[in-house]
């Protein structure tokens, strides 16, 4: 094109910048539409505004050399200019040092800069926002927020709070910053705040004490809106979990518990089913397992859920199937060298480790590890003892894997493993024998729940401490049980179904560490044993695996009457 190579000048606050048309067209759609429409053949001088000369040199770099400094001191100008100017690779280069700076302290500052950026970083800061809220809403930049701006926080069913107390905690902390201007938005505010999901006591004592609450006819309404349901919820027993009423319907979780394959009746099945915590209620998945396995293993690790080994009617499977659970396709990945059923898996360092098994012929002490990144395995130390039907977990970088069948009895045995020197040492034995057992790490503890010795099932359950070397008891589930399904959510270990000795369950049960309890919550839909469970979180198609909050039960409180 005529006047292609010319050569032209940026002036930018009286600093100028010599350049080549071809090499800015190439850059951005802004200086293709700049030189096309503003340029003569007297005049390449071409003066930008509201833009710093540094922020015009780093983008002028990047168009000449392909690659940005990016820093902390200068993002934030940096990312504006880009934007302004179209350079949308350097927009990226920007989103993506943020959001590797991302925080509770700084990500809402993040998330209003990006409010004039054209990028997903907005959405990654939002999303950090609500995933993290308990400990967002301590900082100093969440006390800035406007009232429009909290509200749109509070409003949303991706909040994630352990207790829904913590946003009435959050609104009075942020009305007591500015109590003259702000006391006034109490109403609005509380609407937000999911009473009916707090308890009697809570709304009694803290809620309806509230000074601005106690002088609100609204206010008091809603409180007694939200008794009225709980006394509903009550009354109705298990039978209801939630409502799709605002000030009932069951947030978000933050991650979900699958329940993953297994065996029932006389063959193994390929269903998945979801613990949506937060509504209390098992929901089926509609992509099944890509083929009925049992005595598999599971893996969460990028995004992906890991099936591994496991046995149908005949096969005793090496190979390893994957669903990315934002597509919900599965794939087949490589296989590993050894055919494991009755398989122990966990994650660490990002790899994938399958300790022991059964191949058919033998148990096996051999231990193997998985790359996403290579798509290979590798055979690593082999334990102790051999081992199937164990369990394992990662606690504090290293591996535990305790229990287990050799071939002649149930094994009381545990070892660690530690990745760095390749090597595995014994630990203390645990006090009780277990085959089939559910082994899984919380709260700086190992713990080891169930299983079998002989054709005894246990209900009781030990944990580890790495520090002292020991076992200690802990109190017992209601139901023995052996090759059930382990996961920890929301700082408690679930179990669910397995082989009681006569009968194969359904029934899942949770442990509350700081009470020492047991306590039943929703079954499974499916009788099953040999299944495998997995904890997923941070998946943004999290509304695919967890009971849609439309299809709850519409409450009216005047008749307490409730439809579909």
């Amino acid at each position: 094109m005529e006047g292609l190579y010319h050569n032209a000048v940026l002036r930018v606050k009286e600093v100028e910048f010599k350049t080549h048309t071809i090499i800015l067209r190439r850059c951005s759609p802004y200086f293709r539409a700049l030189f096309k429409y503003q340029s003569t053949s007297d005049n390449m001088v071409f003066d930008i505004s509201d833009l710093s000369p540094n922020s015009m040199q780093l983008i002028l770099e990047f168009a000449y050399t392909g690659s940005v400094n990016v820093r902390k001191d200068n993002v934030e100008e940096l990312i504006i200019a880009a934007d302004m100017l179209n350079v949308m690779a350097v927009v990226q280069a920007c989103a993506d040092f943020i959001s590797e700076q991302l925080c509770p302290e700084n990500c809402i500052g993040i998330w209003r800069l990006t409010n004039v950026v054209n990028c997903d970083l907005q959405q990654k800061a939002h999303r950090y926002i609500t995933c993290h809220f308990e400990q967002v809403y301590l900082c100093d930049e969440f006390l800035q927020l406007s009232v429009q701006e909290l509200v749109g926080i509070l409003d949303r069913d991706e909040l994630n709070v352990k207790m829904e107390f913590i946003v009435f905690k959050a609104v009075s902390h942020w009305i007591s910053h500015k109590p003259e201007e702000r006391e006034k938005h109490i109403a609005l505010l509380l609407s937000k705040v999911r009473l009916a999901l707090t308890s009697m006591r809570c709304i009694y004592v803290d809620v309806m004490s509230n000074e601005l609450v106690m002088n609100n006819t609204a206010c008091q309404k809603m409180a007694s809106d939200a008794i009225k349901t709980i006394q509903y919820k009550i009354r109705q027993k298990p039978s209801v979990f939630g409502f799709r009423n605002v000030f009932a319907r069951p947030r978000l979780p933050n991650a979900i518990l699958l329940a993953i394959g297994g065996w029932r009746g006389s063959s193994p099945v390929s269903d998945i089913e979801a613990f949506d915590v937060c509504a209390g209620r098992w929901f089926k998945v509609v992509h099944n397992l890509d083929r009925p396995r049992a005595y598999h293993g599971t893996a969460f690790l990028d995004g992906y859920l890991y099936c591994i080994g496991g046995i149908d009617q005949m096969e005793r499977f090496n190979t390893v199937c994957r669903m990315h659970l934002r597509t919900q396709t599965w794939q087949e990945v490589s296989s590993m060298y050894y055919g494991r059923c009755y398989v122990c898996t966990t994650v660490l360092n990002g790899c994938i480790y399958a300790l022991g098994g059964f191949d058919g012929y033998f148990r096996l002490h051999s231990a193997e590890c998985y790359a996403p990144k290579t798509n290979q395995w590798k055979c690593i130390a082999e334990m102790h003892f051999s081992r199937s039907d164990a369990s394992c977990t990662t606690l504090h970088n290293k591996i535990y894997v305790c229990g287990g069948y050799d071939g002649h009895g149930s094994l009381e045995t545990a070892e660690c493993y530690n990745s760095e020197t390749n090597q595995w040492t014994m630990i203390a034995p645990m006090n009780s024998k277990r085959t089939g057992l559910g082994v899984i790490a919380h709260a700086d503890l190992v713990y080891a729940i169930g299983g079998c010795q002989s054709s005894i099932r246990h209900s009781s359950a030990e944990a580890y401490n790495p520090q002292t070397n020991t076992w200690n008891v802990m109190s017992s589930m209601s139901t023995p049980r052996s090759s059930f399904g382990l996961g920890v959510i929301n700082e408690q270990i679930y179990v669910v179904g397995g082989f009681t000795g006569p009968r194969v369950s359904n029934k899942v049960e949770c442990y509350d560490k700081d009470l020492d309890r047991w306590s039943l919550a929703c079954g499974i839909k499916r009788f099953r044993t040999a299944l495998s469970c997995c904890v997923v979180y941070g998946i943004p198609n999290i509304a695919d695996f967890i009971v849609p909050r439309d299809s709850l039960p519409l409450i009216h409180l005047d008749d307490r009457a409730v439809v579909s």
